[in-house]
């Protein structure tokens, strides 16, 4: 391959688009999942896996549970993949937002069904911090 075909094959890349989407983490053993969506998908799928790896993945549940049962007890699974048309006027983080949403209310993957957090309306995360707040005496 020449130079010239180097070039032009790193610009078609560039310039290509990169899928988004959601995907989850599959135990295979108790079946719980974590879900996650990306903006490149491949490459978050990549992120979890190597922070998988070495022992740093910031969901220390699961992180636990790789960590006793290996890595062949696990199974990454693409959910939904979206790629917005080049010209598309539509609101990335939105869409991608919206996606996980609808994947984390069908899978319920809290708990021990999963290793996710639930999501928290803004008046729960607000009594949550004013509860903490009380509890805690004066200094």
């Amino acid at each position: 391959m020449n130079k010239e075909d180097r070039k032009q094959r790193k610009r078609n890349y560039q310039q290509s688009a990169v899928p988004m989407g959601v995907f989850l983490i599959r135990n295979i053993v108790n079946d719980k999942v974590f879900v996650v969506a990306g903006r490149n998908l491949q490459g978050i799928i990549n992120r979890h896996r190597f922070d998988l790896i070495a022992g740093s993945h910031r969901n220390k549940s699961l992180q636990s549970d790789w960590a006793l049962l290996g890595s062949q007890n696990f199974a990454f699974e693409i959910l939904e993949e979206f790629t917005p048309p080049d010209d598309s006027q539509i609101d990335e983080a939105k869409e991608l937002s919206f996606m996980e949403k609808l994947w984390l209310e069908k899978l319920r993957p809290f708990a021990e069904r999963g290793y996710n957090e639930p999501i928290l309306s803004r008046a729960e995360k607000l009594r949550r911090i004013a509860a903490n707040r009380l509890a805690k005496p004066d200094r």
